[in-house]
């Protein structure tokens, strides 16, 4: 038997996302902000209407919660604009923390496996954690692993930068990296100077 009742998750992201403007705002009085982004100050719903309608604009409630709810007068279609532009912004700002494992003693192949993708992911914008892991009486040889990741943080210069010296945590070293600035443009002049030198080669 089919389910024919409404998603409760999706109806209360759609309510979360309305906006109310113009007619559309049931509050008798309203706090009032004008084109210029000044406070004008607590006025009726009727008044607020006839300010946005003489300025070509709209009345959108922007804070439907306070009391009373606070509205500007705006452009509607402006409005919804930079209000999907922030909350694109702030998804593509969340930035990602990768671990990356390795034993004091790791082998060469592995160590530039490693590096190989720590590049890659710094190369995407996230930071990377660095953990150098001991048993038992291999925490006699911790120096080891600080000697482990002042290696990794040469190699890692132009990728790069440490947030904080090195510290022991338990058994594990850790260390934390952050994208270099510019990072991605630097990559992207890379391979395009990649490309160029394949071009050359191939006329």
């Amino acid at each position: 038997m089919a389910n024919n009742r409404p998603n409760r998750n999706h109806a209360k992201t759609q309510k979360s996302n309305f906006v109310r403007c113009n007619d559309r705002i049931r509050a008798q009085e309203v706090r009032l902000i004008g084109i210029d982004g000044n406070m004008i100050g607590v006025v009726p719903i009727e008044e607020a209407r006839a300010e946005a309608r003489r300025a070509g604009l709209d009345l959108i409630e922007i804070s439907p919660h306070a009391v009373p709810p606070v509205c500007r007068i705006l452009d509607f279609g402006k409005y919804q604009y930079e209000a999907t532009k922030k909350q694109k912004m702030s998804k593509s700002a969340t930035t990602k923390v990768k671990e990356v494992k390795f034993r004091f003693c790791t082998e060469a192949h592995d160590y530039e496996t490693k590096l190989r993708h720590i590049i890659e992911f710094l190369s995407d914008g996230d930071k990377v954690k660095i953990s150098v892991f001991f048993r038992g009486r291999e925490l006699d040889q911790t120096q080891l692993g600080f000697e482990l990741v002042q290696k990794l943080t040469t190699d890692l210069t132009d990728y790069a930068t440490l947030d904080a010296e090195a510290k022991l945590v338990g058994r594990n070293i850790v260390a934390t990296y952050s994208p270099a600035k510019n990072l991605r443009q630097k990559q992207q002049s890379k391979s395009l100077d990649a490309e160029d030198n394949l071009k050359n080669t191939v006329l």
